[in-house]
C-alpha cells in the first residue's frame, strides 16, 4: 500500500476517534444538567443553618441521580460554591457561576441580605435562582421579578404567626388580655431582621399588643450589653428576636448574666433552628423556648400528607444523621431538601417535556405551571407560585411557618393548634434562668 494512501488511512481513523470521542463527550453533556449551588460554607451564617441547608439539597440532588436523574433520563451535575457569609462573595460566586461555568438555574441562598443583591442580578441575566433558605420578603415584594423563585415562606409571615399565638394564648395562658401583653422586638439590622421586626410590629399592633422597644444590631456586632439592657428598662413579657447565630449566642449569654427575665422568647429561625449547638452551649436553659420557622418535615404526622411523603422524610431524616451524626434534625435540612426536591421533580421535568429544554424561559413556564396542595409536600404547605403582575410575584402563596418549642431533648410543635404536637408551655415555667 503506498504510504500517502496509508497516512491517509490512519489521519482518517484518528479523526473518526475523535469525533466519536467528542460525540460521546457530548452526549454525556446533553444528559447532565449543571446546577449551581450557593451557600454559606464557612462563616457565620454556616452554623446558623447554612451547612444544614446545603446538606439537605444534595441528600435531593443524591435521590434523583440514584434514580437515573431527572425523569429517570438526566442526572444532575451540582457545582457548589461558598459565598462565605459575605454578600460581595455571593456575588462574585454567582457570576462566576453564570459566566464561566454556564449555569442556568442557581439554587440555594442561606441569607437574606445575599438574596436580595442576588435576585437583581440573576433576574437581570434572565438565568433561574431558586432560593431555598433565605427569607426576607423584600427580596420579592413590588420587584415584578419573572426568573426568582421561592417555594420557602417569607419574613411577613414570621410576624403573622408570633401575633397569632400571642393573641390566642394570652388569656388562657398569662391571665392577660393581648392588649396588656408588652412585646419588645430586637433583630439584626440586615433584610432578614428588618424583615422580620416590620412584621412583628404591623401584626402586632394589628392584634393590639403593646410593642414597648425595637432594635436592631449588627449581627458581627461584639457586644449586646447595651441591647440588654434597653430590655430590662422595657420590661417586655415576650421577646421576639431575630439573628443568625454567633449574636444570639451572644445575647443568650448576656441575657442570663445580667438576669433579663420575660414571660416566653420567640426566635425566628436561623440560630433558633440549630438545637443541637444551642443545647451544647446553653443546656437546660433554652428549654421550653420558641421559634417560629417551617416545620422540620420529621414533626409531621405522615398520615395527613400525600402517599410517599413520609417514606420521603424519613429516607432524608437517616441520611442527614449519617451524613452528621446530629441527634436534631434541624428545620434547614427541610428547607434545603424540600426547595431542590420542587426543583427537580416539579419543575425541571415539565421544563424538558413541556416546553422544551431546560433552559431559563422553559424552567420559568414550568415553575408557574406548579400547583401542589397542601400536604402534597414535606413540609405539610403546598405550592403555587404568585405570577407575573402580582405584588410577590415568584413567592409560594401557600407556604406557611409553625411556632415549635424546645422541649428538653426534641422540638415540639405548639402552633397552629391544628396541627400541633404538644400543648404550649407558656409563660416560662419557674425554674427557667429567663423566667419572669
Amino acid at each position: 500500500m503506498p504510504t500517502s494512501r496509508r497516512t491517509l488511512l490512519k489521519t482518517s481513523a484518528a479523526a473518526a476517534a475523535a469525533f466519536s470521542l467528542d460525540w460521546t463527550r457530548a452526549q454525556a453533556q446533553a444528559e447532565t444538567v449543571r446546577i449551581g449551588v450557593i451557600y454559606d460554607l464557612t462563616g457565620p451564617f454556616a452554623a446558623g443553618g447554612s451547612v444544614a441547608s446545603s446538606i439537605g439539597t444534595q441528600i435531593a440532588i443524591d435521590l434523583v441521580n440514584e434514580k437515573g436523574g431527572i425523569g429517570g433520563k438526566y442526572k444532575i451535575a451540582p457545582v457548589n460554591v461558598d459565598s462565605q457569609s459575605k454578600p460581595d462573595v455571593a456575588i462574585n460566586e454567582a457570576n462566576r457561576l453564570i459566566d464561566q461555568e454556564k449555569v442556568d438555574i442557581l439554587n440555594g441562598v442561606f441569607a437574606s441580605s445575599h438574596a436580595v443583591p442576588l435576585a437583581a442580578k440573576v433576574e437581570q441575566q434572565k438565568r433561574i435562582l431558586w432560593i431555598t433558605t433565605a427569607v426576607s420578603t423584600a427580596v420579592f415584594k413590588d420587584k415584578n421579578l419573572q426568573y426568582v423563585f421561592r417555594a420557602q415562606i417569607h419574613s411577613d409571615q414570621y410576624g403573622q404567626a408570633f401575633a397569632s399565638f400571642i393573641n390566642e394564648h394570652a388569656k388562657a395562658k398569662l391571665g392577660m388580655e393581648p392588649k396588656d401583653v408588652k412585646v419588645a422586638l430586637i433583630h439584626e439590622d440586615g433584610p432578614y431582621g428588618v424583615g422580620v421586626a416590620a412584621a412583628d410590629e404591623a401584626f402586632a399592633k394589628e392584634v393590639g399588643l403593646q410593642v414597648v422597644l425595637k432594635e436592631g444590631y449588627s449581627a458581627s456586632a461584639p457586644d449586646l450589653s447595651v441591647l440588654v439592657t434597653k430590655l430590662k428598662r422595657a420590661k417586655a413579657d415576650v421577646i421576639s428576636h431575630a439573628g443568625y447565630n454567633p449574636d444570639i449566642t451572644l445575647f443568650l449569654r448576656q441575657a442570663r448574666e445580667s438576669g433579663l427575665k420575660f414571660k416566653m422568647l420567640f426566635g425566628a429561625g436561623a440560630g433558633y433552628s440549630q438545637l443541637d449547638k444551642l443545647r451544647a452551649t446553653f443546656g437546660a436553659d433554652i428549654d421550653n423556648i420558641c421559634n417560629i420557622d417551617p416545620v422540620p418535615a420529621q414533626l409531621l404526622d405522615p398520615a395527613k400528607l400525600a402517599p410517599g411523603i413520609g417514606d420521603l422524610t424519613k429516607t432524608m431524616v437517616a441520611r442527614y444523621r449519617e451524613k452528621t451524626n446530629a441527634t436534631e434534625v434541624p428545620p434547614h435540612c427541610s428547607m434545603g431538601f424540600n426547595q431542590t426536591w420542587i426543583l427537580l421533580n416539579n419543575v425541571l421535568p415539565v421544563a424538558k417535556e413541556k416546553y422544551g429544554g431546560f433552559d431559563p424561559e422553559a424552567i420559568r413556564k414550568a415553575a408557574l405551571d406548579v400547583d401542589i396542595p397542601a400536604g402534597g409536600t414535606i413540609q405539610g404547605y403546598g405550592v403555587k407560585f404568585y405570577p407575573p403582575g402580582t405584588p410577590l410575584s415568584g413567592q409560594n402563596e401557600r407556604s406557611t411557618p409553625v411556632v415549635m418549642q424546645n422541649a428538653g431533648e426534641r422540638i415540639t410543635v405548639v402552633w397552629p393548634t391544628s396541627i400541633r404536637t404538644q400543648d404550649p408551655v407558656f409563660p416560662l415555667p419557674k425554674g427557667s434562668v429567663y423566667a419572669a
